[in-house]
């Protein structure tokens, strides 16, 4: 299949897919507010700029909290209580790149986090990965995190548990040749999990992280928009999607070293989350 076969394909699947996303915003961040310092002031507004997505109760739960109420015996039991830490008492903001990596576009994404020595997490496809490996080999220098994005990009929805495990296998055993280490997260492609995604992920060790912030980079919005959906929606516990795979990224990169040091400059801090049990 076709990128541009790719590219209309999940154009279709992710109106279907979108709300699963939503539901599962961001990951849980074990949120302190309590005696916290004030948030970072907001970034001055674009001409484009729409109402900010700041986070709340909702969009703050475990995102593993959606999956099954009771564990069958034997089985792994699925997370129902916060999982992350984020350093930066309530500044903290994690960005994450999904698809890749490509040889194009990763390593320029690589170059921008090296210049402010910040850290962020990649959910890399096990296809893309297979054949850079010397990328994975770089994110772990570099201090990256590495989570498990499938291999083929697949609807999960539409797969049995069977293939999904595959699907899920293939790519941490990329991961870890690669990486040094077998990833311990897991992003759905298209934002949708169901039941056995979630209890085969805790099986083999991954948490599963969704996101807060959507910039719908793959759509080449322009970068001066994904730019403003990044500073609109910036505030402590976000999680940001973009993408460095899967199209012409050319967008999503410029607009990281347009983003990344407004963010930095307003005080917000640009980590990696880690699990409670880690």
């Amino acid at each position: 299949m076709t990128k541009d076969q790719l590219l209309t394909r999940r154009r279709a699947l992710l109106a279907g897919a979108g709300a699963l996303g939503a539901a599962g915003v961001a990951g849980a961040f074990a949120a302190v507010t309590a005696g916290e310092p004030a948030a970072p002031p907001a970034l001055a507004p674009g001409p484009q700029a729409h109402r900010p997505h700041r986070p709340s109760a909702y969009r703050l739960r475990p995102l593993t909290g959606y999956g099954p109420p009771r564990t069958a015996p034997g089985r792994t039991p699925v997370r129902h209580t916060p999982l992350l830490r984020v350093s930066g008492r309530g500044r903290a903001m994690v960005l994450t790149f999904d698809d890749g990596p490509d040889p194009r576009y990763t390593p320029d994404i690589l170059d921008t986090l090296a210049a402010y020595d910040v850290r962020a997490m990649f959910f890399v496809c096990g296809e893309m990965a297979a054949g850079n490996r010397d990328l994975l080999a770089r994110m772990a220098d570099e201090g990256h995190v590495v989570g498990n994005h499938t291999w083929s990009h697949p609807l999960l929805t539409r797969l049995t548990r069977r293939q999904i495990r595959s699907q899920m296998e293939r790519t941490s055993e990329v991961i870890e040749e690669a990486y040094g280490d077998l990833p311990q997260w897991f992003r759905a492609p298209y934002g949708a999990w169901n039941r056995a995604a979630f209890q085969l992920g805790a099986e083999l060790g991954m948490e599963h992280l969704a996101w807060t912030v959507d910039t719908l980079d793959w759509t080449n919005p322009g970068t001066r928009t994904i730019v403003h959906r990044v500073e609109d929606g910036a505030a402590p516990g976000v999680v940001v999607l973009s993408h460095d795979a899967g199209g012409d990224r050319t967008q999503s990169v410029r607009a990281l070293r347009a983003y990344l040091p407004a963010l930095l400059d307003s005080g917000y801090h640009i980590t990696v989350p880690r699990r409670h049990d880690k």
